[in-house]
């Protein structure tokens, strides 16, 4: 699948992009800020909570970095939004699994508990949600910019047989005999 700029700009999946990177950029940017907030030192590793989750400095920084990435995400919204959330999404799930790995090991210098890990893995399926919200499916339907992208014949055949079709007026009369009626007079 490629990713190009296919969505419209006034398009309303542009709405679940832009909302959802702001929403989870929130969040991780407060977690972060509740960091600095205890003055953590950079690779601290003695446990120190935040929020239920063990943090330190480093980690801190990192939210605080990611969050505000995302908040940007959302400002600009669009196709730039829904990527941004992909990427984010899948580095959340890289992190989650690289650090179940390296929970009891010194190479955890992030602090990371169990509690980080399930954090970690919960963000990232929201977040790549988001980004691959009306974008990723089998079933899209047909007004969907990625499927019409994906499909151009298709789009095309169903465009013109739209085009095709005479328009109704609400009691189901096509419109040449609705404005006939109202020249005339009926």
């Amino acid at each position: 699948m490629e990713l190009k700029d296919e969505l419209p700009l006034d398009h309303r999946l542009a709405a679940v992009y832009r909302w959802g990177a702001a929403l989870c950029g929130i969040a991780l940017l407060v977690f972060g800020c509740l960091g600095f907030a205890d003055a953590l030192s950079p690779f601290n590793t003695d446990g120190s909570n935040i929020a239920g989750m063990s943090t330190n400095g480093t980690l801190s920084l990192i939210s605080v970095i990611v969050g505000l990435a995302l908040i940007g995400g959302g400002i600009v919204g669009g196709n730039f939004a829904s990527t941004l959330n992909m990427v984010v999404g899948a580095l959340f799930l890289l992190s989650g699994f690289v650090h179940i790995f390296i929970l009891d090991k010194g190479a955890n210098v992030l602090d990371f508990g169990m509690s980080n890990v399930i954090f970690s893995f919960a963000m990232g399926l929201v977040i790549l949600t988001f980004g691959m919200y009306g974008r990723v499916s089998s079933r899209l339907p047909h007004d969907n910019p990625y499927w019409q992208r994906r499909h151009p014949e298709e789009a095309a055949k169903e465009q013109k047989a739209r085009q095709a079709l005479p328009h109704t007026s609400s009691t189901g009369a096509p419109m040449r005999e609705v404005s006939r009626g109202l020249e005339s007079g009926q």
